[in-house]
Formats: structure tokens, C-alpha cells, sequence
């Protein structure tokens, strides 16, 4: 199989497994709620169909367990309880591990037969109906799983005005008779009309003919080339799909397996709370057709442009080649914007996960938890998305751990017994603000003055002169926390300055307000897309340095420095500014080349300081990359820029210098 159809199968499977998370979910809050069932009992199959179409026959045999549950709870045989949900659950979390291991390796490298056994075991116990329970679980087996092959159909539609119907009515009728593996185009593109004269599909089916005959039903289809994708499922043995309990000898396969699924820690080696927490780089994303013509527009106009100015520079005619130039820079800047909204995503793709982190958490601690999300279509850049999933899995996890109070103690403060965490996200100009709100006991600000008294993190007179606003802060700092105990959960004092340094990284900031007793609202603020920003390059000794213009009020000659206790002052507008010393500073070598060199003078909403540096050079538009690894945190550095000449240039964080 090539690695083409391995990747669209793990992309679809990673969204089919998101919307069965969510599907369960709303199962669980309303077991009457058929919609959810029927969405339910369709994925799960469709999961089934696929890792069998793919070969990947362990898999495949967990979600046909999982499928026989479902359709237990379905007819009404069983009834959907927490437990019987947890089982479910824990059986989603290892297919998702699987899926997981075959995108990193192409196979599947998790144990799933001793939960597919559980699985088994509780139908038996609680779904049987008194038929045979031999015979049931293996004929649904070998006709549903073994005798399957997989096709690969190159589908021509040839000229139509209503491209997405056609397409549409393919993929309808493919689904209906057999099992949709992959499409490229995605099946959402094809429906919407964006292919050229036709797709490719991969396709499970029982046999050809039967394959053919669907096609052969849709009056869309021109052409139809069919061809065996070469995985043949009935290669697999005969008992791979047959592993319930009445086929093991006596008291094996039960003996190791307890029928509780209430455990801290679920089948696929996650604990609780941390089911799909840690995220994965988002690695694929869907271009609308018009982005790609605007593209193909641009690259016309670059390689136009390229061809005049190389006319211009032979011929020795510089206005020409100046003015071609401009129209460069003219077409570069729309290139570059319309690469970036390219690298736009949903935030959905991230925080969809995060309702099962929720209640996860919340059923491990015995809380209850209403959770909402808003404004879950608002775009972020791919790197930005990736990089702050965990800083909000951190507040959601401390907001369930630390904020929402036990019922009891709910009740006992007048409150209902469910509390309500929110996730609201909203796009002012080029910056998103995400909202994490919770109705719980709020941060104690006695309690935060103790704790970074005992910890040292303030003097007690620093405490005595700060702000609440101020107080509330010192949760970011490295290893503060109030937890009284620690746990899976929390305690240990990481998290909450993994998100303050995250955030900084990539230029946005982080607040937090409380009142006790009512709740705590966490508001991140970040910039839609990476971080490019105009800087202003300095000379110190014989380094470059980079400090953004944003951040730069005024830049002069050295006025008259006044020296008060030790620290040269400036004065502008009555207002005192420290001077900072890059030089020493930054420790740089060499010598100081411009006598008392230039000033940078910092905004005050930043910083109150002021620069002094050598020499200024030229403003120039970068792309910064924040540090990472034994890098990240250095204080003074925000990242690094790559320049023209292929020259690393740092640059430098005022606020921390």
C-alpha cells in the first residue's frame, strides 16, 4: 500500500475517532438521544471497514468488539452506564494509539487483543440474549472483516456544470454498497466540486463485480478504471476476528481480565486525564481552490517579473530594473499573505479533543462538569495552533483540578452540584483572544501571598505593595504552586509557566482574574499568524543584534546621562528611564566603535529603559523563530531571524532584558 493511502486513511481516521469521542459524549449526557447512537454505531463501522480494508486486522477486530458493544446499547439489550462508557472509551483511546503507531511506523504496535477480550467478556455477561453465543461473534467476523479486498478506482465525471452533485452521488452510492477507505481529493472537496475531471478512490468491497456494479448504478460516472489495491483481507487467519471468551478454555482469557472498567489507568496506557491531552503536530491542511488559482496567479506574475529584470540588469537600464523591483516587492507582499492565510486552521482541529480531557478528569475526581466551547471556526497559523494545545489542555486541567469545586461542597455554598467551564475564542483585527472561565472556588490572594512568601518568590514587602491583579500573576512563576497534595493532575508546580512561556514565545500574553468563591477566567491573546515583524538591527561591539520597532518609542544621539545610585538615568517628559548597557549586558566582545553611540528608548507600556547600542543599521521585515530546547527562556531573546544573506541574527525581548 502506498504511503498516499496510508496517510489520507490516518488523516480521515483521526477525525473519524474525534467525532466518535464527541458522538459518546453526548451519548453519555443523553442516552436517549437516537441521533448520537445512529452517528455512534455508523463511525464505529465505518472504523471497522477500514482497518480491515487496510490489513491492519488487530485494529480492526477491537472496533468490530467495539460495534458489537454499541449495538448492544443500541437495540436496548445493555444500558449506558459510566462503566460500561468507560469500557467504550478506553477502547477508542487504543485505536487511536494504533492509528498513532501506523502513521510513525506503518503497523500497528499496540496490544489490543486483552481489551477486545473485556470488551467481549461484558457482552457476554450483560448482552446476550439466550442464542447461540459460539456462533454469533464469529459470523459477524468472517462475514463482516475476512472476506473483504480493497480497490483502487480512478473515477472520470468528464464535463459537468455541477461537479460537487456528481461527486456527491458517487460517494453516496460507494458507501451505501461497501466501505469508503480514502479519496484523494478528500471527500469533502470532491462534494464541494474542487477536482478536475474526476478522483481516486480506495474502495472495500466483497468482490469486484459487486464493486462494478455500484459504479455501473451512477449515471455521473463517464469511466470507472478498477484495479486490486493489492490487500487482500482473507489472507488474515481464520480465528483473527474470533476472539471471544466461550472459545477460550476455562477460566483463560477471564482469569487476567477484570470485567470493572473503573480504573485510573485505561487499556491503551493512558492515565486518566491525560486521554488525547498531549498534542501532535498538526501536519496537514485543506486550501480552498481559489487560494490555490491565487497562488498559481502570483508564481505567473514572480516568473514575469524575474524575466524583466534580468532583461533590465543586461541591457544596463536601471530605472527599468528599479521599477521592476518594486512590482517585486508589490508581488512578494501578496505572496506572502496568501501563504498565510493558506497556513490558517480552525481551531477545532485542536480543542475538539478537549471535551473527553474534560471528562475524563472530572470522572476521575468524582466532579461534575457542564463543558462549552465557542468560536471553535476561528483561524489560527498551524505553528501557533500546535504550539498552544497543551498550554490549554494545562488550564482546563487545573480549572477541573484546582477551580470546580466537589458537589458537596457545591451544594453547601449555594451553588449547583455541575460546575461550567466555558472556552470561548473571538478574532479582533490580527489577533485571537482565547477565554477559559470557570465557575469554581476561585484563587484565595492570602493564600498566594503565603505560598510565594514560603516559596521566596516575593519579599513580604513586595507582597504588602502588589496589586491583586499583580498577585494573581504568581501562579506563572517556575514551581509555585498551592496545591496541598500532589497528584496525577496537578500539584507539582508546572504547567501554568509552561503556558506563560509558551504564549510569550510566540508574542502573545496570558492574564488571569478570580474572585473566591465565584470563579477564575484565564485570557490568552495571540497574533493569527506567525510571527513577522519589522525590526530595527543594532550594532553591539562586533554582534547584530534585532529589537522590534513595536517596541521602540525613539531613537537619538546620546543625551545627557545622570548617574543616581549607581544606575545612569535619562530623563524624557519628567519621566526617569534606566539606561541598559547592551554591551555589558549581553556580554558582547569588542571594542565600542561609535563613542557614546545611539539610544533606543523603550515604550513604557513594554518597559521603562533605555537602550544604548553602538551603532543603528536598517529596518527590515523578519520571520522570528522562538528558541527552543535548552534555548528557550533565555532571558533578553525572543528568537531568531534568518536574514537575506543567510545570516543569524538575534533578537532580542526588551521586557526581559
Amino acid at each position: 500500500m502506498s504511503e498516499e493511502y496510508v496517510q489520507a486513511f490516518v488523516h480521515e481516521s483521526e477525525e473519524q475517532l474525534t467525532d466518535l469521542n464527541n458522538s459518546l459524549l453526548a451519548l453519555e449526557s443523553d442516552p436517549d438521544d437516537r441521533e448520537a447512537m445512529d452517528d455512534i454505531f455508523r463511525t464505529a463501522h465505518t472504523l471497522k471497514g477500514n482497518f480491515g480494508a487496510m490489513g491492519y486486522d488487530e485494529a480492526s477486530d477491537l472496533a468490530h468488539a467495539i460495534e458489537d458493544l454499541l449495538d448492544e446499547l443500541r437495540e436496548g439489550e445493555m444500558a449506558v452506564t459510566p462503566e460500561v462508557m468507560d469500557l467504550v472509551f478506553a477502547g477508542v483511546d487504543r485505536l487511536e494509539l494504533a492509528v498513532e503507531s501506523i502513521d510513525e511506523d506503518g503497523a500497528v504496535d499496540v496490544e489490543t487483543t486483552d481489551l477486545e477480550d473485556d470488551i467481549r467478556v461484558v457482552i457476554e455477561a450483560g448482552g446476550a440474549t439466550g442464542g447461540d453465543a459460539d456462533a454469533e461473534p464469529e459470523a459477524n467476523g468472517t462475514d463482516d472483516a475476512a472476506q473483504v479486498d480493497t480497490f483502487e478506482v480512478a473515477v472520470a465525471v468528464g464535463d459537468s456544470e455541477m461537479k460537487g452533485v456528481d461527486g456527491m452521488l458517487v460517494l453516496e452510492a460507494i458507501r451505501e454498497e461497501c466501505d469508503l477507505v480514502s479519496a484523494t481529493p478528500d471527500p469533502e472537496a470532491i462534494e464541494d466540486g474542487e477536482y478536475e475531471d474526476g478522483f481516486d478512490l480506495v474502495v472495500a468491497s466483497t468482490t469486484a463485480d459487486e464493486l462494478q456494479a455500484t459504479l455501473d448504478r451512477v449515471s455521473a460516472i463517464e469511466d470507472a478504471a478498477l484495479s486490486q489495491a493489492g490487500v487482500d483481507a482473507e489472507d488474515a487467519p481464520d480465528d483473527a476476528a474470533d476472539s471471544t471468551p466461550a472459545d477460550d478454555p476455562a477460566g483463560d482469557g477471564t482469569s487476567d481480565s477484570d470485567t470493572d472498567t473503573d480504573t485510573d489507568t485505561d487499556s491503551g496506557g493512558r492515565t486518566n486525564g491525560e486521554t488525547n491531552g498531549s498534542s501532535r503536530e498538526i501536519s496537514s491542511v485543506r486550501v480552498d481552490v481559489d487560494q490555490l488559482d491565487d497562488l498559481h496567479g502570483l508564481v505567473e506574475q514572480l516568473v514575469t517579473s524575474r524575466i524583466k529584470l534580468r532583461r533590465a540588469v543586461d541591457d544596463g537600464e536601471v530605472g527599468s530594473a528599479t521599477d521592476t523591483l518594486g512590482e517585486l516587492d508589490k508581488i512578494t507582499g501578496n505572496l506572502q499573505n496568501t501563504v498565510m492565510d493558506m497556513r490558517l486552521i480552525p481551531m477545532r482541529k485542536v480543542i475538539s479533543k478537549f471535551p473527553r480531557l474534560v471528562r475524563d478528569l472530572a470522572r476521575e475526581q468524582e466532579k461534575e462538569v457542564d463543558f462549552r466551547m465557542e468560536g471553535q471556526d476561528i483561524e489560527l497559523d498551524r505553528t501557533i495552533l500546535t504550539e498552544i494545545s497543551d498550554p490549554l489542555m494545562h488550564i482546563l486541567r487545573n480549572a477541573v483540578d484546582h477551580g470546580i469545586e466537589p458537589p458537596e461542597e457545591r451544594e453547601r455554598a449555594g451553588k449547583d452540584r455541575e460546575g461550567t467551564i466555558e472556552l470561548r475564542a473571538t478574532r479582533e483585527r490580527d489577533h485571537v483572544t482565547v477565554t477559559v472561565e470557570d465557575d469554581g472556588r476561585g484563587l484565595d490572594v492570602d493564600e498566594l501571598r503565603k505560598k510565594a512568601l514560603e516559596k521566596g518568590v516575593r519579599s513580604e514587602a513586595e507582597l504588602d505593595s502588589m496589586e491583586d491583579s499583580e498577585v494573581y500573576d504568581l501562579v506563572f512563576h517556575p514551581g509555585f504552586s498551592t496545591a496541598d497534595e500532589v497528584t496525577d493532575v496537578s500539584g507539582r508546580g508546572v504547567g501554568m509557566d509552561v503556558v506563560h512561556s509558551t504564549v510569550k514565545q510566540l508574542d502573545g500574553s496570558v492574564n488571569v482574574e478570580s474572585e473566591q468563591g465565584e470563579g477564575t477566567t484565564v485570557t490568552l491573546r495571540l497574533p493569527v499568524t506567525v510571527a513577522i515583524v519589522k525590526v530595527l538591527f543594532v550594532e553591539v561591539g562586533e554582534e547584530e543584534y534585532g529589537v522590534p520597532i513595536k517596541n521602540i518609542d525613539e531613537v537619538s544621539r546620546i543625551p545627557e546621562i545622570e548617574t543616581i545610585n549607581e544606575q545612569p538615568m535619562i530623563e524624557h517628559d519628567e519621566d526617569i528611564y534606566p539606561v541598559v548597557d547592551l554591551a555589558a549586558e549581553l556580554d558582547v566582545p569588542g571594542e565600542i566603535k561609535n563613542g557614546d553611540g545611539m539610544l533606543l528608548r523603550i515604550r513604557k507600556s513594554e518597559r521603562r529603559a533605555a537602550l544604548r547600542c553602538d551603532a543603528v543599521n536598517k529596518q527590515e521585515e523578519v520571520v522570528v523563530k522562538p528558541l527552543e530546547g535548552v534555548l528557550s527562556g533565555i532571558p533578553g531573546l525572543s528568537g531568531t531571524a534568518v536574514l537575506g544573506d543567510g545570516n543569524i541574527v538575534p533578537i532580542l525581548d526588551v521586557v526581559t532584558l
